[in-house]
């Protein structure tokens, strides 16, 4: 392992893998993969985006797997559904898939998700590795093993704990991505230092610029600090019972606005994620938990890096009342009942859950990110 290269443990007991980390990985796929990877036949799942990866992938597999058959998918959200999840388990079905095959995964947070789930679901579960090539899969989605896909109902409301065997985030994957979707995989990064990392923010307000330039020692410590802040998260909370919701800070908005612009593209999951977490940072300086320095101070932050932190900024503008927003939030994976649970901070790095929480104040902060 060069130094250049890091390495990420995620400790699950009999289901622990490492997440590595550094450029070039997927041309020497097989030295970063555990031995169980090997002998067996072998299925590419792949974002059409990323076919000339999946080339390199399979000439680095070649002799150490029995053989490999490739199947590609579009991108975006509307992949992440029932008939996508058909298309992928028939395909592995056809090609006479066994418990003993192998499932890679190469794409954003949209394949990892569903090919996850297809793993997860297929002969009750095969091995799969994750190969996630954006930077937000990279720093989120492609860890912990949440697997799934959307309904109309919502967004993730169908899906599985599973664990990958290994996650490889070659960071050299990440050059040919549009501005704007390196902007969006930025949302999540924030995240984590404002969860519990005051010093990590405190970076990023430093070398935020030079993360999404993807200037390499910059995006490498960026990736590596998300990366082991919700290793640790997950390794204390694998299937969210506590610690783990504050993963979610932001989400409960921002799927919300998610499943309100149809999931069509004109809102990206990241662009989601950063306006939902200044709506919570909105709603706990209404409860008088956080100040408004820190909400300006966070605000700052995303408009300096040109994320959007208002729902009004969503283009076209969202056909939805802030009413139907606030509605949508009680499909949310953390209601509980006829309660929410919301992510809010008591400053920059203080995040914690609460399900006491006056509605009157959510459709408030909604109707203020909407004007």
């Amino acid at each position: 392992m060069t130094q250049d290269k890091k390495i990420v443990p995620v400790d699950l007991g009999d289901r622990s893998y490492d997440i590595h980390i550094g450029k070039a990985l997927v041309d020497d796929a097989a030295e970063y993969l555990p031995d169980e990877c090997f002998g067996k036949k072998a299925f590419i799942l792949y974002d059409e985006n990323t076919y000339p990866y999946v080339q390199v992938l399979d000439e680095a597999l070649a002799g150490k797997v029995l053989s490999s058959k490739t199947f590609s998918q579009k991108g975006g959200e509307p992949t992440k559904s029932y008939d996508g999840l058909q298309r992928v388990t028939d395909w592995l079905l056809e090609n006479k898939v066994d418990r003993n095959s192998i499932l890679f995964v190469v794409g954003g947070g949209v394949m990892g998700d569903l090919g996850g789930f297809a793993a997860a679901v297929t002969m009750r579960g095969i091995p799969f590795v994750q190969i996630p090539t954006t930077l937000l899969s990279q720093v989120d989605s492609s860890v912990g093993g949440k697997t799934g896909i959307n309904t109309h109902q919502g967004k993730n409301l169908v899906g599985a704990f599973y664990q990958p065997k290994a996650v490889l985030c070659d960071i050299g994957t990440l050059g040919t991505l549009p501005e704007r979707e390196v902007q969006a995989g930025y949302g999540e990064i924030v995240k984590y230092g404002l969860i519990n990392d005051l010093a990590f923010f405190e970076w990023l307000e430093e070398h935020g610029e030079q993360v999404l330039k993807l200037e390499s020692e910059a995006l490498s410590k960026a990736v590596e600090t998300s990366c082991k802040a919700k290793a640790a998260i997950v390794a204390a909370d694998e299937h969210e019972k506590g610690q783990r919701a504050l993963l979610n800070l932001g989400h409960t908005f921002g799927h919300a606005l998610e499943a309100a612009a149809g999931y069509d593209g004109s809102l990206l999951h990241g662009e989601a994620v950063a306006i939902g977490i200044n709506i919570a940072f909105d709603l706990s300086r209404r409860m008088d938990l956080c100040t408004g320095q820190d909400c300006e101070r966070v605000k700052a932050h995303f408009k300096k890096l040109g994320l959007k932190t208002k729902a009004s900024e969503i283009s076209p503008s969202l056909k939805h009342s802030s009413e139907d927003i606030v509605e949508l939030m009680y499909q949310d994976k953390k209601a509980d009942g006829d309660k929410i649970g919301f992510i809010l901070t008591r400053g920059i790095g203080e995040a914690f859950q609460s399900y006491d929480v006056n509605m009157d104040d959510v459709l408030s902060v909604v109707k203020e990110s909407m004007a």
